[in-house]
């Protein structure tokens, strides 16, 4: 049941409380940037993977202007491209990030390259394109609102970075400082757009859910970045066990088969290494694997084991060092 169809003001306020609750800036991630307690080496992973996510950004965009047979629209929704893309080489969104992982130490081109991009933020970010590319015009702008509540992040991180990070070049923060301005106003005509073409209850229930599906990716977006930023440990009780050629790994109410390179990877898991470096150190055993092939299998492979309840992970402090 879709239920009684909204006032434009009451489905309003159903949008925004979703963002309320279920926008990222909640993400134990985001809220251990703002505090202050991110180590260097999470600041990069997280500029690195999310530059992932801001090339995805236009490319949703154009295929949300390929939907509309309104020039009005169009006009509108373009400029989103222009702010990510630039009028010109050397301008836009996407330069900006790029001078910010400047500043944060990550060599320009490795970024612009996407190397070290984790998959999980591939899939995430790959979702959000795929969600826009199969839905329609007003299913794919309601998932475009948590612009709604980009601006007021923007302003919280701005404060965070000046106070907490003051290694990073403030030309760094020119990315945050413009999306201040630009997000609150896609953020007015992506609202006006859903809140009049969301004609029937299904409708708005359709957009409501497209919200929730995005706000999701995000989340999801930053759960990869906090897991390989983090030190994987087995939970307790945990064991491994070797049966012939298989190696078992024991949990009190089952028992997981571990394949391929599986018992290799957890026996780095030594509760001093990230699952970034659990990643590098396999690396440097077979140098001889496919660039980049070999550090998804590892980062696949702990995450599933999370998934599973055998691998917990735990965050270093921002003061710590590398063993």
């Amino acid at each position: 049941m879709s239920g009684a169809l909204l006032s434009a003001d009451e489905f309003a306020a159903r949008l925004r409380r979703i963002g309320e609750e279920r926008y990222h800036h909640r993400h134990p991630f985001n809220l251990r940037m703002h505090e202050g307690s991110l180590t260097r080496e999470e600041i990069q992973t997280w500029v690195r993977n999310r530059y992932y996510y801001q090339t995805r950004i236009p490319v949703k965009d154009g295929a949300i202007l390929s939907k509309s047979p309104d020039a009005r629209f169009r006009r509108e929704w373009i400029q989103r491209i222009h702010d990510h893309d630039g009028a010109r080489e050397g301008e836009g969104g996407l330069e900006l990030w790029l001078r910010l992982a400047e500043a944060v130490g990550l060599p320009r081109a490795e970024v612009e390259a996407l190397k070290g991009v984790l998959p999980g933020v591939r899939r995430a970010c790959d979702a959000y394109v795929e969600f826009v590319e199969s839905h329609d015009l007003l299913a794919s702008v309601a998932s475009s609102l948590t612009e709604l509540f980009a601006g007021d992040i923007m302003v919280v991180r701005i404060a965070a970075f000046e106070k907490h990070y003051g290694w990073v070049d403030s030309e760094g923060l020119r990315y945050f400082q413009s999306r201040t301005v630009q997000a609150p106003r896609d953020a007015r005509f992506g609202l006006e757009f859903v809140t009049q073409n969301a004609g029937s209850a299904e409708d708005q229930q359709r957009c409501l859910a497209a919200l929730e599906r995005k706000c999701e990716i995000l989340w999801s977006l930053l759960d990869a970045i906090e897991r390989a930023c983090g030190v994987p440990r087995l939970v307790e009780h945990a064991q491994l066990r070797e049966e012939g050629a298989e190696t078992l790994l024991v949990l009190p109410e089952r028992a997981l088969r571990i394949g391929g390179s599986g018992a290799e990877i957890l026996a780095l898991c030594d509760g001093a290494r990230s699952g970034i470096e659990v990643a590098a150190a396999l690396r440097s055993r077979h140098p001889g694997a496919g660039e980049g092939k070999l550090e998804d299998e590892v980062h696949d492979f702990l995450g599933e084991l999370f998934a599973q309840g055998a691998l917990r992970f735990e965050q270093r402090p921002a003061g710590a060092r590398r063993a």
